[in-house]
């Protein structure tokens, strides 16, 4: 009796003392060195907190031209993954083809790879010097490259599709695996056609997916890094790399935490979009997720 009733008060404490290692460790990792750019961007080299250094830096065109930039190829390239996953899915899991399995899980690789490996790989393929056009000099006689988009905004977009379309596949194809063949199979049977078939049946079904993979793709797409730096686009200039240039390239480290605060608000704001979107999803289709 003694020690049951010495356990039930015991349990709270001990859990409670179970709580602040892991704190601990998040603090040291994660929280003490954001709070030290939060400082460097509130005070800058002085003692005093002041919101100037970021009002000077939305009057900056640069900056306004980095998060216009990010916010574009964000956007593209979640929609480009959106489109294409959905229309690899679609093969996939619609079209049986021997195989088709082991595609599925080839594209689902390309999650493990890093980003810069594809924009090298991209600059073999598209560059100045690459395969493609080295083919079409040698074909067509041509003096210059005729594929330039390599090192624009273009290249940029198609390079993150490349890399995120499995984080809108791998939903999209667990979210197919949950329709009945038989509701295809009798509304085919009434005379529906395939792209009624998508529209009134696979689509709806794939609607949680679809939003679940392309916000996600959103959060990732605006935090990239790699490919804009390895790829080198010509006056593409993202919030990620302008923090970047900031601190390692111009040493102005105040200017580089305050893009960095606003970058880390914005990313934050995305994930809970992410998270809200994610929540809903698992109330309906707990497979997707």
């Amino acid at each position: 009796m003694a020690e049951t009733a010495l356990a039930g008060p015991l349990r709270p404490a001990s859990g409670r003392l179970w709580i602040a290692p892991p704190l601990l460790v998040l603090a040291g990792l994660f929280f003490y060195p954001l709070s030290l750019i939060a400082i460097q961007a509130l005070t800058g080299d002085g003692n005093q907190v002041s919101f100037d250094h970021f009002a000077a830096v939305f009057r900056s065109a640069l900056f306004l031209g980095a998060l216009g930039h990010t916010i574009e190829i964000a956007v593209a390239a979640s929609t480009g993954c959106l489109v294409l996953g959905f229309a690899i899915a679609l093969v996939l899991s619609f079209v049986p083809f021997p195989g088709a399995r082991e595609i599925a899980r080839f594209i689902d690789t390309f999650i493990a790879l890093p980003t810069f490996l594809v924009a090298l790989a991209f600059t073999f393929i598209y560059g100045s010097a690459g395969v493609l056009n080295g083919a079409l000099i040698e074909l067509f006689g041509f003096e210059t490259p005729p594929v330039d988009f390599l090192y624009s905004p273009w290249g940029v977009i198609l390079a993150e599709i490349t890399v995120y379309t499995p984080f809108v596949l791998r939903p999209l194809m667990a979210a197919f695996s949950l329709i009945e063949a038989a509701q295809i199979e009798v509304a085919s049977s009434l005379g529906a056609r395939a792209p009624r078939i998508v529209r009134e049946i696979i689509l709806p079904a794939a609607m949680p997916a679809l939003l679940a993979g392309g916000s996600q793709c959103l959060l990732l797409t605006v935090n990239e890094f790699g490919i804009v730096l390895f790829i080198g686009a010509k006056g593409v200039i993202t919030l990620p790399l302008l923090v970047y240039d900031k601190a390692i390239q111009e040493f102005d480290y105040t200017a580089a935490c305050v893009i960095a605060i606003i970058n880390v608000a914005l990313s934050l704001s995305l994930y809970m979009v992410y998270r809200t979107v994610i929540a809903r999803v698992g109330g309906r289709n707990a497979g997707v997720v």
